[in-house]
């Protein structure tokens, strides 16, 4: 069940919009041919920051730099090939050269799903214990999910999203079946938590179990989703954010801030980490029994 990786040729198809919109930058005009941005690597006040949909290639004027998606991620992410192509590998939508862009919500998906039960697999059990997280709240949230890829027969830990798609997850594994988009529980209360993924979930329920029993909640299932929930704020009397602490997360944090006076950063709960889950798990003891 080794993951297979994304490779650069792959990764350069994947579309620099939504790539753009997953770190927190939205066109200022586009037309049919090009998209017009406040630069991601500098401050501006007037967009030149060039995006052609054809070719799907970026070019900065202001610095006289441009290139493809991963050279855009590395440079606003400053890291290196390797890690950018990590975060392509999320499930982004691929450019079509015929000059259409694919939804993540209705791109097919190679995974077909075979079976969906309850959690009693031993491999998934002691990998969800190996993130910090009790048997008990994997099963609230989560379920065994059996799919086919390639031809071949997997299970993972799977969360349901909106559409009656799947996030899965194992040791080895991270993908999703189709159709991919936002996971939201609703209960009909007066507060909202918004998270990026389904172990964010698993570990706010593990530590905060009072507070997530009084909440909806929506699980983003990746940061490209965050413009279609943005509605959903205005119903609610709190919004609570966990969002990861990296330069997008932080960057969409800051944007949602100055914008909804009812909105909650969180992340401090996790300072020095990346996110809820890795402070849960850094240096945790797990029982194996």
């Amino acid at each position: 069940m080794r993951a297979r990786k994304l490779t650069c040729e792959k990764a350069r198809n994947i579309c620099i919009v939504d790539t753009l919109a997953k770190l927190g930058h939205f066109p200022s005009r586009r037309t049919e041919k090009e998209a017009w941005f406040l630069s991601p690597l500098r401050s501006e006040t007037q967009a030149s920051f060039k995006v052609s949909l054809k070719l799907n290639r970026w070019y900065d004027f202001g610095i006289g730099k441009g290139g493809n998606v991963i050279d855009l991620v590395c440079q606003v992410c400053d890291c290196s090939v390797g890690e950018a192509l990590e975060y392509l590998s999320d499930e982004l939508p691929i450019y079509n050269f015929q000059g259409s862009v694919s939804d993540t919500s209705t791109k097919k998906s190679r995974n077909t799903i075979i079976k969906v039960k309850t959690i009693t697999q031993s491999h998934l059990k002691k990998y969800v214990r190996s993130r910090g997280i009790s048997l008990e709240v994997a099963r609230t949230y989560c379920k065994e999910v059996w799919y086919e890829s390639h031809g071949k027969t997997y299970y993972a830990i799977g969360l349901q999203n909106k559409k009656g798609g799947w996030e899965l997850r194992n040791l080895y594994s991270k993908t999703s079946s189709s159709p991919k988009t936002y996971t939201y529980l609703q209960k009909k209360k007066e507060n909202l938590i918004v998270c990026e993924g389904m172990f964010d979930l698993l570990s706010i329920a593990e530590v905060y179990p009072k507070e997530i029993e009084s909440t909806d909640i929506i699980v983003l299932n990746s940061l490209s989703f965050l413009p279609r929930i943005i509605s959903c704020f205005k119903k609610y009397k709190s919004v609570d954010l966990y969002l990861d602490n990296d330069k997008p997360g932080k960057k969409n944090t800051t944007e949602l801030l100055k914008h909804y006076h009812h909105i909650k950063d969180q992340s401090h709960r996790y300072k020095n980490h990346k996110d809820l889950n890795e402070k849960l798990t850094c240096g945790h003891q797990i029982s194996t029994a």
